[in-house]
C-alpha cells in the first residue's frame, strides 16, 4: 500500500440502470490521490468526472470496485462510521447549494451542527474561516445579498467547517466569470498550502488545470485516459486524449500542403522559458517568419505548450532558422499539414 496516498481508488465502475438500457459512467478507474496534492480530473462532458468525484465520498455508490480514503474501504462502513469520514472530506460545487433561509455564519455552522460540535467552538471556528476566506463583514449576509465568488467563498468556508483532510471541488468555478475564477483558484491554492489540506478538481477547462493543479487525471469516455504531473502531460501527452486536451490545434486548424515554405512545431516543454525565441531568431536570421498558430501556457513560471511558424522558401534561411531553433532548449519538429 501507498503509506503517501490519501485516496485510492481501485478497478471502480459505476452503471446506471433503467428498465431498458444501461450507463456505463466509470468503467474500471485506478487512480491514487497523495496528501497535500491539488490533483485535476479533466474531461469533456459527459466522461464522467462528475460520477467519479461523487464516488469519492460515496454520494455515488459505485457498481463494483473499492474507494479507499487513509487506507479505509468506506464502502465496507456503517452508516455511522461513514458519516465521520464524510465529516473529513468536504465538498464544494458548481452552484454554491447553500442555504438561502440562513445567514452565511448560519450556513457555515450547519455541518458543525450535524456534527455536534458545542456552540461557542462552532461560533469560533465561524469566525476563523470568515477571515480565511476574506468574508468577515459578510456574517450575517444573506445569501441573496452575495456575489457569486462571496457564495462560493461562504461554500468553501463551509467545506472546511469540520477540519476536512480532502476538499473535493465539482466544477467550481464553472459558474463565474474568469477574474472571480482567478481570485477562488488563488484561495484554495492558499488554503491548500496554508492548512495543508488536499484538493481534488474536477473541471473541464484547462486553464484551471494550469493555473493550480500539480497533477491531472485526464479521463475519456468513462476511463482513465492518462495521468501524470501536471508539466510532464503537457509537454509530452502520450495518448489521443491528452493531446486534444493541451494541443487542441490537430482539431481546429488546417492549413493545407499548398502553402509554401516548410512549417515546424515547437514544443515548450518547461525547461524554456518566455524569452523571445522567435524574435531573437529573426534578428540573428535578417528574415522573417509567420506565425500560424501558437498556444503557450505559464506553470510556475516554466514555458508549456507550442506554435507553429511557416519558415521562409528560401532553403538556406530555413536552415539557419532551425540550427539556431536547435540551440534554444525547444523541440523542433516538421509538420506537414496541421491536421495531422
Amino acid at each position: 500500500m501507498d503509506n503517501n496516498a490519501i485516496i485510492q481508488i481501485k478497478n471502480l465502475t459505476k452503471i446506471y440502470k433503467s428498465r431498458s438500457s444501461e450507463v456505463k459512467a466509470l468503467d474500471g478507474i485506478d487512480l491514487t490521490i497523495h496528501r497535500g496534492d491539488i490533483f485535476g480530473i479533466i474531461g469533456m462532458s459527459g466522461a464522467g468526472k462528475s460520477t467519479l468525484v461523487r464516488c469519492m465520498n460515496l454520494l455515488e455508490r459505485p457498481t463494483s470496485g473499492e474507494v479507499l480514503f487513509n487506507g479505509i474501504d468506506l464502502s465496507s462502513l456503517n452508516d455511522r462510521n461513514l458519516r465521520l469520514a464524510r465529516q473529513e472530506i468536504g465538498m464544494i460545487f458548481q452552484q454554491f447549494n447553500l442555504l438561502m433561509q440562513r445567514t452565511v455564519e448560519k450556513n457555515i455552522l450547519f455541518p458543525m451542527e450535524i456534527a455536534g460540535i458545542d456552540h461557542v467552538t462552532a461560533k469560533k471556528r465561524v469566525d476563523e474561516l470568515l477571515d480565511i476566506v476574506d468574508l468577515a463583514d459578510k456574517k450575517h449576509a444573506y445569501p441573496a445579498q452575495l456575489s457569486g465568488g462571496q457564495k462560493q467563498r461562504v461554500a468553501i468556508a463551509r467545506a472546511l467547517a469540520t477540519n476536512p483532510k480532502v476538499l473535493l471541488c465539482d466544477e467550481a468555478t464553472s459558474a463565474l466569470d474568469p477574474k472571480t475564477t482567478r481570485s477562488i483558484l488563488s484561495l484554495l491554492k492558499d488554503i491548500n498550502h496554508r492548512l495543508r489540506i488536499t484538493i481534488v478538481i474536477i473541471t473541464h477547462e484547462m486553464s484551471v488545470i494550469e493555473e493550480i493543479c500539480s497533477h491531472v487525471a485526464i479521463i475519456d469516455q468513462s476511463k482513465i485516459a492518462e495521468v501524470g504531473k501536471v508539466e510532464d502531460i503537457f509537454s509530452h501527452p502520450k495518448t489521443l486524449s491528452a493531446q486534444r486536451l493541451v494541443h487542441p490545434i490537430n482539431q481546429s486548424i488546417d492549413f493545407g500542403l499548398e502553402k509554401k515554405g516548410k512549417h515546424f512545431r515547437i514544443v515548450f516543454d518547461g525547461n524554456s522559458s518566455f524569452e523571445p525565441v522567435i524574435g531573437t531568431m529573426v534578428l540573428a536570421c535578417k528574415s522573417p517568419v509567420n506565425i500560424m498558430f501558437a498556444d503557450t501556457k505559464n506553470i510556475d513560471g516554466k514555458a508549456f505548450g507550442q506554435m507553429i511558424i511557416q519558415l521562409p522558401e528560401d532553403e538556406t534561411i530555413a536552415n539557419k532558422m532551425i540550427q539556431f531553433l536547435s540551440t534554444q532548449n525547444v523541440s523542433v519538429e516538421e509538420v506537414y499539414n496541421f491536421a495531422e
